[in-house]
């Protein structure tokens, strides 16, 4: 009996091991069948797909797309710039020859400036931002692009456009024949401007900061206004450019509480000393720009004599001797001025240096008496003048190179602009 189980019960692992091990070639098979109908169903949306798309279609969307992931970078980088046309930074190279250095027009305190021209024959000034140099970061970037757009007058530079490649940061603006105004008054150029053009871009200069301050939707303190600043057209019409520094002023106050930014020489007392911002510094800085103008020099210029280095103090000296026309650019005297109207733009610089900001005038006033259409009344006060002496372990003035670098303000944000 035992045995007879034994024969009937041997076979089946026998057959269950013949199940479990299937053949080679029907795994094969089966690989094979499935590559096959997976290559048919992909043929079969293939030919649906060129049959209803055309391959026109085809390129605009993926142009589309390419387009769509450029403004999502750019919006990524800038928040909201979309009033803002956003150059390539290929064709910004391209203009100016990859930024070659013959097309470098000058290099302020926050980087270079080239000269460049677009495939439409568009001349344009390219500010190539030096981020690390110069500390002015994203932010100011920013707020200068915001601010720029924000406004719009004869006498303040035109943004065509920014870019933002990587590190790069650029801001492009319209092209001035004549360069910024510290080539002709330093100068750096052999350029002669005679009373009529001076006054011209002195009145220019002034209705720009009008239109900032008084005639904008925003109230704006430009905080650095100086030659280099104001660029000159094909016929000498001022713009005043770099808006980096400039703030949004609220209306409800008198002044704001900030560290200091601008430009030594140019700067109030009562902002360089206390931290105290309003437009009245632009105003003090207005006064400073109209001696340069027509005694055709820099406000410090330490190789001169002690009495004549600095602009305003040798003014005011010449001012209280009856001898103020001696302050006027030589050239000025050798091709003819209108000595009364130079008096008179003599006499409101002084009245915008005046030491206490509630007694200078607003530009308003400061245009009117300019176009004589304000009555020239009242004595200025005499200018505040940094002790400039040096003292033991003391930096003054007078160790300060002659370039006078900006004075970049680090701590206080930016307030946002207009989106």
């Amino acid at each position: 009996m035992a045995r007879l189980l034994l024969q009937v019960t041997s076979p089946a692992p026998t057959n269950l091991q013949m199940r479990s091990s299937p053949s080679p070639y029907s795994s094969g098979l089966y690989f094979f069948l499935g590559g096959l109908v997976i290559l048919v169903i992909l043929l079969v949306l293939i030919i649906v797909f060129l049959k209803f798309v055309k391959p026109a279609d085809v390129m605009k969307l993926l142009s589309r797309s390419k387009k769509e992931k450029g403004k999502e970078s750019t919006d990524v980088f800038s928040g909201s710039l979309r009033s803002v046309t956003v150059l390539d930074f290929r064709k910004l190279k391209k203009a100016t020859k990859n930024f070659h250095p013959s097309n470098l027009l000058g290099s302020g305190g926050f980087g270079p400036v080239y000269r460049g021209k677009l495939e439409d024959g568009t001349l344009i000034a390219v500010k190539k931002l030096s981020v690390d140099k110069s500390q002015q970061g994203d932010l100011e970037f920013l707020s200068e692009v915001r601010m720029i757009t924000s406004i719009q007058h004869r006498n303040l530079v035109r943004l065509i456009g920014c870019c933002s490649h990587g590190s790069q940061r650029l801001i492009v603006y319209e092209y001035m024949k004549n360069r910024s105004l510290d080539l002709i008054v330093y100068g750096k150029i052999d350029q002669f401007l005679d009373w009529t053009t001076r006054f011209q871009i002195i009145l220019g200069i002034a209705r720009g900061l009008q239109y900032l301050h008084e005639e904008s939707h925003l109230r704006i303190i430009h905080r650095d206004i100086k030659a280099s600043n104001i660029l000159l057209d094909d016929k000498f019409q001022p713009r005043i450019s770099d808006f980096g520094l400039a703030r949004f002023f609220p209306e409800d106050q008198a002044y704001l509480s900030t560290n200091l930014a601008g430009t030594l020489g140019y700067t109030a007392p009562e902002y360089a000393l206390r931290g105290e911002l309003s437009e009245k510094a632009d105003i003090y800085s207005f006064g400073v720009l109209v001696l340069e103008i027509i005694g055709c020099r820099r406000n410090t210029d330490l190789s001169l004599p002690s009495e004549m280095q600095y602009l305003p103090e040798y003014a005011w000296k010449l001012y209280e001797s009856s001898k103020v026309l001696d302050l006027l650019d030589p050239k000025l005297k050798e091709n003819g001025y209108s000595e009364k109207h130079v008096l008179r733009a003599i006499h409101i610089a002084f009245l915008c240096l005046q030491p206490h900001p509630n007694l200078r005038p607003p530009m308003s006033e400061v245009v009117s008496l300019l176009t004589c259409k304000g009555e020239m009344v009242g004595t200025p006060m005499r200018p505040v003048f940094i002790d400039r002496r040096r003292k033991k372990d003391e930096v003054s003035w007078e160790t300060i190179t002659e370039v006078f670098p900006s004075l970049h303000s680090e701590s206080p944000a930016l307030p946002r602009g207009p989106t």
